[in-house]
């Protein structure tokens, strides 16, 4: 994971065994003000992702602010629809 600006970006496998650092850092970037995190980078995923998101967008809306999700994997958008939470994503 790296800060660009107001950009994260993302990088690398994001699972449950892993998660729990990504979910920590993530939430600093968001505080300082990260206002994109971008996806495209992403080698492998499974529902930790989601849940990290979802984390994600919680603290940003928290502070009155919003959080865009960029260059989302294909598989990502199916475990958010299929879940039913698509809508509470900026994907």
């Amino acid at each position: 994971m790296r800060r660009e600006g107001e950009r994260l970006v993302v990088s690398g496998a994001v699972t449950l065994a892993n998660v729990g650092a990504l979910l920590d850092e993530g939430r600093r970037h968001v505080a300082e003000g990260v206002r994109t995190v971008d996806l495209g980078e992403v080698s492998e995923m499974d529902s930790a992702l989601l849940a990290l998101l979802l984390a994600w967008t919680r603290e940003a809306l928290a502070a009155s602010r919003t959080l865009v999700f960029a260059n989302a994997p294909e598989s990502l958008r199916t475990i958010a629809r299929l879940y039913g939470v698509d809508g509470l994503l900026a994907l």
